[in-house]
């Protein structure tokens, strides 16, 4: 069994957004610690994983990445289901992608159990100079909503490893507490520790 292949949770985690606001590249940095400046919009769904520590527990994300564009939307119900956390990207510097998230938003609970966690994620915080939205209205929105909010550069590395690890905790929480709920009610059998509980098929589509 190689080394990725030991976990606890097996989790599955979507990424949306407009089309252009850095999804893909977030992805490639918190998986592989890679940028690519020339990254061609995604077409259909790809996904990358990672295992992280979350309070003595091997918490394996499965990150699933689509396109933004409006033709690829017939996918949704496919694509969400299952999920446990969704990160929802948008691009400071354009006004457009961050008035998308309530459509985002709105979408995403549509399609999701209620408990999900959601983070809100400003993207492109190296481009500071051309900001179009300020931390302050994306944050009043983020506890509008009850989700949390940061804001991050997949190019500086800057506060993107903190975002997925911050997600992972609140769903290893969730998690958790369904466990111990489920302990004190004799009509349900307990999840062992050292049982995966795995969301999602592992597989790539489109």
């Amino acid at each position: 069994m190689g080394k990725d292949d030991h976990y606890d949770y097996l989790v599955k985690v979507v990424l949306i957004g407009d089309s252009g606001v850095g999804k893909t590249n977030l992805l490639s940095r918190f998986a592989r610690n890679e940028f690519t400046s020339e990254s061609k919009s995604t077409i259909g769904v790809e996904f990358a994983t990672r295992s992280l520590n979350i309070a003595g527990k091997i918490i394996k994300a499965q990150c699933w990445d689509t396109a933004g564009q409006e033709r690829y939307r017939a996918i949704g119900s496919a694509y969400y289901r299952g999920a446990v956390g969704a990160l929802v990207v948008y691009d400071i510097t354009k006004r457009s992608s961050y008035d998308s998230v309530k459509k985002w938003m709105t979408e995403l609970r549509e399609h999701t159990e209620e408990k999900i966690v959601i983070m809100l994620i400003g993207n492109k915080s190296d481009l500071r100079h051309l900001r179009a939205v300020t931390a302050e209205e994306a944050r009043t929105y983020a506890e509008s909503e009850k989700v949390a909010f940061v804001e991050t550069s997949a190019l500086e590395t800057t506060n993107v490893e903190m975002a997925f690890h911050n997600a992972l905790t609140d769903i290893y929480k969730g998690i958790a507490a369904k466990e111990i709920l489920n302990s004190f009610n004799p009509a349900v059998r307990p999840i062992s520790a050292s049982t995966p509980i795995t969301v999602g098929a592992a597989r790539k589509c489109c």
